[in-house]
């Protein structure tokens, strides 16, 4: 088979340079047209939803609009983006650090930086090609850039279970807005889930194309099939102490009073909050709901508004979750769907990190 084999023509750029993928083209080398069956053109569609499911949408997202930064900056200095060159990487990677004017004028945070290198690379690779990340026109000029600009991660702030009642206390019980976001907290902050998980839930297995999982109301709580980060897990979440801070009962009012059948759990309020559509929410709602309700029930009231919208985000629900329960580290790891305990424990914002003294057990 030859790159210029009719009958894989098709196939031959499933990504075009934007990092979508392309009107499919069907064209001889010679460039006559070619007649193509109605099955390979089923299988090239297929190819393409296959390219979408092998990465989250926020990742496809992201490489699409770094890939279109990267492309920008090339043709501003008039330097090539194909075929992959090492040394214009290099190149755009030093721009992204010094915050050069020609790469929007800011220096870029170190994981930034990092994301758009895997970005670029994985934009490559659709192509049929291949970036050397190891060569020293990257290597080299990415290991001065971790030594020169790299901090500490920036934790969101954990919510707290007092915090979450407050929160709680500023939604509208009258609305389905309101109970759309108490369903939304209670259910996010007791399954430990990142916010694409939440709005990825379907009511029931199967229902859409692009759910994450599913739910199944039980007598004694919700059970929640998940696609998660490290595959599908099952998460169970069981009923409050409390009717006022029950998952349960908050997501069966949500579910009963949008008179909710099947497809997304958690969809866009219209209006006045008195119609649900059938679009699924956002993932970004998640966090702007959580910024939100815990400036208005100000909590850290300590900090400035402005603070405490940088310090309030959707991973501030699981963060809560692993620093308050009070039970094995090992339960609270299988509910984040964590691999590692270490991962788990840089969530628990409380642990007490020096219940192992290793000073006192060596004697001194």
């Amino acid at each position: 088979m030859t790159d210029h084999d009719p009958k894989h023509a098709p196939l031959a750029k499933l990504v075009d340079d934007n990092g979508e993928p392309p009107v499919v083209t069907r064209a001889t080398g010679r460039g006559t047209s070619l007649k193509t069956s109605r099955h390979l053109e089923d299988l090239v569609d297929r190819a393409h939803a296959y390219i979408d499911a092998a990465s989250a949408i926020n990742t496809r997202r992201a490489y699409a609009s770094d890939w279109k930064h990267f492309s920008a900056w090339c043709r501003r200095l008039n330097l090539p983006p194909l075929p992959a060159d090492p040394e214009v990487v290099g190149l755009y990677i030093t721009a992204c650090a010094s915050g050069s004017s020609e790469s929007g004028g800011k220096p870029k945070a170190v994981s930034t930086i990092e994301r758009r290198l895997s970005s670029i690379a994985w934009n490559y690779a659709q192509r049929g090609l291949t970036l050397d990340r190891g060569d020293r026109a990257i290597a080299t000029v990415m290991a001065g850039i971790r030594n020169k600009h790299a901090a500490p991660p920036r934790q969101k702030e954990a919510i707290l279970p007092e915090d979450l009642i407050a929160m709680l206390e500023t939604l509208d019980r009258g609305s389905l807005r309101g109970l759309r976001d108490r369903a939304i907290l209670l259910l996010g902050y007791a399954g430990g889930f990142r916010r694409s998980e939440i709005t990825g839930l379907d009511l029931g297995r199967d229902q859409t194309e692009d759910g994450r999982g599913w739910i199944e109301i039980l007598a004694k709580g919700v059970l929640v099939t998940l696609r998660g980060k490290t595959g599908w897990r099952e998460v169970e979440i069981g009923a409050g102490s409390t009717e006022n801070t029950c998952p349960l009962t908050a997501v069966m009012t949500w579910i009963k009073y949008a008179r909710l059948a099947n497809g997304p759990l958690f969809r866009r309020v219209a209006g006045r909050g008195t119609t649900v559509g059938s679009e699924r929410l956002h993932d970004q709602e998640v966090a702007r709901l959580v910024k939100r309700t815990a400036v208005a029930a100000g909590v850290r009231g300590d900090l400035t508004e402005n603070e405490r919208k940088q310090r309030f985000a959707g991973h501030s629900l699981r963060a809560g979750l692993a620093s308050s329960a009070e039970v094995d580290e090992r339960h609270v790891q299988k509910q984040l769907g964590h691999t590692s305990a270490e991962m788990t424990r840089r969530y628990q914002r409380r642990r007490d990190r020096f219940r192992i003294n290793l000073t006192k057990a060596a004697g001194l």
